[in-house]
């Protein structure tokens, strides 16, 4: 269980940035990637502020113990939920189409 924050919230078996429906992972991956506090509150503005955002990476810098275990069990959940549900060849395709297009975004 991660500790009180805040920034984030525990909901539905997973963790928010408080008061937003947008994932805590989806914060720790885009840090990870190389993002800025500013382009990912630009991504997410339903996040509500940019404080919210270093609020964010402030938890998840001071608790990677946590934040790993986190992302293991919802890759866990994933897998799990690939092999209950599996992807037809034009959801594969089109995700793919989305992730070419997130990595070629213009600058």
């Amino acid at each position: 269980m991660m500790p009180p924050s805040p920034y984030i919230e525990a909901r539905n078996g997973g963790y928010y940035v408080a008061g937003t429906r947008i994932g805590l992972d989806v914060v720790v991956h885009e840090f990870r990637d190389g993002e800025v506090a500013e382009s990912i509150f630009e991504a997410y503005p339903s996040i509500g502020s940019l404080a919210k955002v270093y609020g964010a990476i402030t938890f998840i810098l001071e608790h990677p113990e946590e934040i790993e275990s986190y992302l293991a069990e919802q890759g866990r959940r994933f897998e799990e939920i690939k092999a209950r549900y599996p992807l037809t060849q034009d959801m594969i395709e089109r995700f793919q189409r989305a992730t070419m297009e997130r990595l070629v975004k213009p600058v």
